[in-house]
């Protein structure tokens, strides 16, 4: 277990390419922020968390499977995670943040994830333009970088 990646793994990769293309100016793994977003946009408090399926215990097929070996341990280590998720997410909302969570699983659908990420980070567009537009919406901008 010791070989399996916090930072940097193929899926938090494939939401970055894609986050990139729809509103780049994102940080990665900020410790000054609560539970350390693997994507996070500070100035619009936008954070985006990546979440393998089997690790913080998602209900899908590979969430869901079970360890063959030392089961009591990984039962309590994934609920701790999962306790651990929810209480970083208040911890966020509370002081103002916006939180997305995308699953491993997820991944799959590439466009259905374009959109949803589009959703995500165009909401911000309606309270507070982006630095240096002139006359464009958010919405024409984010057209333009597609």
């Amino acid at each position: 277990m010791r070989a399996v990646k916090a930072r940097d793994t193929g899926p938090e990769r494939i939401v970055r390419r894609l986050a990139y293309a729809i509103a780049p100016g994102y940080r990665l793994h900020r410790r000054d922020i609560p539970g350390r977003p693997d994507l996070a946009y500070v100035a619009r408090k936008r954070a985006i968390f990546v979440h393998g399926c089997f690790w913080h215990g998602h209900s899908c097929a590979r969430g869901a499977r079970e360890p063959r070996t030392n089961v009591t341990y990984w039962r309590e280590k994934i609920e701790r995670n999962r306790a651990r998720d929810r209480a970083i997410m208040r911890r966020l909302r509370r002081t103002g943040w916006r939180v997305l969570v995308l699953w491993e699983c997820e991944l799959r659908a590439e466009e259905r994830l374009k959109k949803r990420l589009a959703r995500f980070l165009e909401a911000q567009c309606a309270t507070r333009p982006p630095h240096g537009s002139r006359a464009r919406s958010c919405g024409a901008l984010l057209t333009m970088r597609r």
